[in-house]
């Protein structure tokens, strides 16, 4: 006879609440980064359009909720949701910097695009991950 456990599941509810919260942290954050790389002089110029300020808060809330809803979809379909999630954001973190190495900007525009990629990783990332089942 074998006994099988598994993790119990987090309510989604507490993980939507963290999730959303991070979020909008990560939101302030990023858009806070563009504004003082803005203010030092940094061009938020990328291929002859400017990036808005307000343009890094709203794709940084979209992406986290994207990954919101990755961590919902694993943590009732996984059995190991929280590393699951942690290693497949941290794949996705690296790949976002791709975009930002090959575009058609300055050097320090691209480091301040990866700054605010890596911000929003550093707060959603985590946030999220605590709330799933390890």
């Amino acid at each position: 006879m074998s006994v099988t456990t598994t993790a119990a599941p987090v309510p989604a509810k507490s993980l939507i609440a963290g999730g959303l919260t991070a979020a909008a942290l990560a939101a302030v954050a990023t858009s806070a980064i563009a504004a003082a790389g803005k203010a030092a002089g940094i061009s938020l110029v990328v291929g002859g359009a400017p990036i808005p300020v307000s343009g890094f808060a709203v794709l940084t809330a979209i992406f986290s909720v994207v990954g919101l809803m990755l961590a919902l979809v694993l943590a009732r379909t996984a059995r190991r949701p929280r590393t699951v999630f942690v290693r497949t954001t941290i794949v996705l973190t690296a790949l976002s910097l791709v975009p930002d190495a090959l575009a058609d900007t300055s050097a320090a525009t691209k480091a301040l695009l990866m700054l605010t990629h890596l911000a929003a990783a550093a707060i959603v990332i985590p946030a999220i991950a605590r709330r799933l089942a390890a």
